[in-house]
């Protein structure tokens, strides 16, 4: 365990952005299963404005540094190609 105050205070800072990240990460999660629901069942409209949704939190997460920016468009592109075939 740290001493040093400042080392201290990063250890907290740390916890709370892990936990905020895993939030982020975990939503996103719940909004592509949401997705794949839709899709599956036909509901296209819905799956629409689910995937308007999706790429507004994915580009958000990625200005946050929470997932790289790749990565966030490989998912983006899965989704829009899944809802076009």
């Amino acid at each position: 365990m740290a001493n040093i105050k400042s080392a201290l205070k990063r250890i907290k800072v740390t916890k709370r952005q892990t936990q905020e990240n895993r939030a982020k990460k975990t939503e996103l999660k719940t909004y592509i299963k949401k997705f794949d629901a839709a899709v599956e069942s036909g509901n296209f409209d819905e799956a629409r404005k689910i995937l308007k949704v999706v790429d507004k939190k994915l580009k958000k997460a990625t200005s946050k540094n929470v997932i790289h920016k790749n990565a966030a468009s490989r998912q983006l592109s899965r989704l829009s190609k899944k809802l076009n075939a």
